[in-house]
């Protein structure tokens, strides 16, 4: 890979890393292919980018982005993507499948976070699960006053009958 190329990538990643909400460094040694596109696939349903980066680049480009030092030793894929829930929920659904893929750190809503506040984050509602549960509790008095009258107007026509 010449210089240029690896200036390419690194500013490439900068920016991503950038406009990214969440992003997870896990290793993945002993996975095959096949393993791994289970993940890719899994990413790009919610566009999430998933990608075996040098560790040297990556860093080079996480200090360009402002993000602190993860935790780069050994073989490490990377996943990041504009939603933080998406992306801890794909990392943590795929690490549950495969005990080769281990979730070693992340930087999260611009702090750095273990393995365990990745877990955490995984497990809370999206934003499309949260308007469902809103609108369920908008819904409810509504409901509840109408089966009243229903039921009223059962108990009246049971009377005049």
């Amino acid at each position: 890979m010449t210089r240029e190329e690896k200036v390419e990538i690194v500013n490439s990643l900068t920016e991503e890393f950038k406009s990214s909400d969440a992003l997870v460094v896990c290793e993945y040694k002993g996975l095959n292919v096949k393993t791994l596109e289970e993940l890719r696939n899994a990413a790009r349903e919610k566009n999430i980018k998933v990608r075996v980066i040098k560790n040297t680049l990556a860093s080079i480009a996480m200090k360009n982005a402002e993000i602190e030092d993860l935790n780069l030793k050994d073989t490490n894929i990377f996943v990041w993507g504009p939603d933080q829930l998406d992306v801890t929920k794909v990392v943590v659904k795929f690490s549950e499948k495969s005990d080769k893929f281990i979730i070693k750190s992340a930087f999260v809503a611009g702090e750095v976070a273990d393995a365990a506040k990745v877990e955490a984050l995984s497990k809370m509602p999206s934003r499309d699960e949260l308007l469902g549960m809103l609108l369920q509790v908008w819904n409810a008095p509504i409901q509840n006053f109408t089966i009243g009258l229903d039921a009223l107007r059962r108990k009246k026509e049971e009377e005049s009958a």
